[in-house]
């Protein structure tokens, strides 16, 4: 067998080289970026709740602003304060010295972003929150500059060194701004008592919106529901199952309490002579599978795989309310 050649060596050594020279610059870029949030959070104090406060008593809109780096993290703020039921937008510092300020009114609140804290293009949107009035919150890097002092709240970020070995590109300040968003977002939904169903309002589409959808959100109502009461002869009940569409009719007692279903199943297990003459309750199955109202569609889903079933009926208690098919969930997007 021939020996590797020294070219070979050398190649090989130098990809393993290069790949532990990446490694670990992305191990040292996480720590650095992990202390600097481990710090930021200790380091976080009464004008985080002061700035929570302001946010919370806005009638209009919160105002998202940043310059560079800091204006792409700020994007990302507005969204999901927007999403999280703060209306948000973001305002580019320089458009707004050039019109944009007609976007921002006394109703809102400002929420500057700068590492440096001298951005020269938010001078014009601090001056016009000072002229209105309009209260003005600042994530920024450095306590005693001018956009810290101008600001109604100023949320002081950890003084830490940006990671990579020039320590000029923003990495570290840009993780712990979009992080103090994110705390703000978090701690102003959570203070509004913002709920799961208030959170698919705004989140109708996608996988996260199919997650979310309820029973009551796509079943059919009760001017849909087949229903029969025990002592409806199969003649009448065939009717009702054939009008309705679902494949099945529901036994109901005299209280409107669901006491069995009748399915096409049931149907062909009992092909008899007599079947038109028998009734409800003597081909019904007993306690059938239902679902709540306020359920989540992907469990009907499950429970309809599980039970190798087509449809359920949604129960307010035993009283049916509603019905779902497999094709509404379908339909729905939510397999």
């Amino acid at each position: 067998m021939n020996a590797p050649s020294k070219k070979a060596l050398s190649e090989a050594e130098r990809s393993d080289s290069v790949e532990n020279r990446d490694l670990a610059a992305g191990r040292r870029v996480l720590q650095l970026e992990a202390r600097a949030l481990s710090r930021l959070a200790h380091e976080l104090n009464e004008n985080f709740t002061t700035a929570v406060d302001v946010l919370a008593r806005t009638k209009g809109r919160i105002v998202v602003s940043g310059m560079g780096k800091s204006g792409h993290v700020g994007s990302k703020i507005a969204a999901t304060l927007a999403s999280t039921g703060a209306p948000a937008i973001f305002v580019h510092p320089a458009e707004a010295s050039h019109g944009d300020l007609g976007m921002i009114t006394r109703d809102d609140a400002l929420l500057v972003l700068s590492n440096s804290g001298e951005t020269t293009e938010l001078s014009d949107m601090v001056q016009f929150s000072k002229r209105y009035e309009i209260p003005m919150i600042a994530i920024v890097g450095r306590a005693g500059s001018t956009l810290a002092e101008s600001a109604d709240v100023a949320l002081i970020m950890a003084d830490e060194p940006e990671a990579g070995t020039l320590g000029l590109a923003p990495t570290t300040s840009t993780t712990m701004t979009l992080a103090l968003g994110d705390a703000l977002a978090v701690a102003l939904f959570e203070r509004k008592q913002f709920s799961e169903s208030d959170f698919h309002v705004f989140h109708p589409g996608g996988k996260l919106g199919q997650s979310l959808v309820r029973v009551r959100d796509i079943m059919h109502g009760a001017a849909d529901l087949p229903l029969v009461g025990p002592e409806t002869v199969m003649s009448k009940a065939l009717i009702v199952m054939t009008a309705k569409r679902f494949g099945c009719v529901g036994v109901i007692d005299a209280d409107g309490m669901l006491l069995g279903i009748v399915t096409d199943g049931d149907l062909r297990r009992n092909l008899t002579d007599d079947l038109l003459d028998r009734t409800a309750s003597q081909l019904m199955t007993a306690e059938p599978q239902t679902i709540r109202v306020d359920a989540l569609a992907a469990e009907a889903v499950r429970v309809m795989n599980e039970r190798k079933i087509t449809g359920l009926f949604v129960t307010d208690g035993a009283v049916p309310v509603g019905i779902l098919h497999i094709h509404d969930c379908l339909k729905a997007g939510i397999s």
